[in-house]
């Protein structure tokens, strides 16, 4: 079974940055191929932010990201980034790492097979 911890959330003024990092652990290689980020505020349903194919060599990015975000990985430490530049008070949510088992990526959160507990980002305006 794979385990997905997410950490680096915060509290941060509008116009800041912050840097999540997701670790995984368990499983095999082969569970974590492509990774996603996906964000839920308050009352809102769970939305795709970002997702990067094993390699790194392809993501993809919400149009409410693009220019902003950057995702990235480092396979040798099982562990995927999620660095937010130019923050706004939309982007406060529960940023959550995923996983999935092919190698494809894909902004469908049904078609992600793990997930991390979440890490709480914050913005003030």
């Amino acid at each position: 079974q794979v385990q997905l911890v997410e950490s680096g959330g915060g509290l941060v003024q509008a116009g800041g940055s912050l840097r999540l990092s997701c670790v995984a652990s368990g499983g095999t290689t082969l569970s974590t191929n492509a990774m996603g980020w996906f964000r839920q505020a308050q009352g809102k349903e769970r939305e795709f932010v970002a997702t990067i194919s094993r390699s790194g060599g392809s993501t993809s990015y919400a149009d409410s990201v693009k220019g902003r975000f950057t995702v990235s990985r480092d396979n040798a430490k099982n562990t995927v980034f999620l660095q937010m530049n130019s923050l706004k008070p939309e982007d406060t949510a529960v940023y959550y790492c995923a996983a999935r088992r092919f190698t494809t990526i894909t902004t469908m959160r049904d078609a992600y097979d793990y997930w991390g507990q979440g890490t709480q980002v914050t913005v003030s305006s």
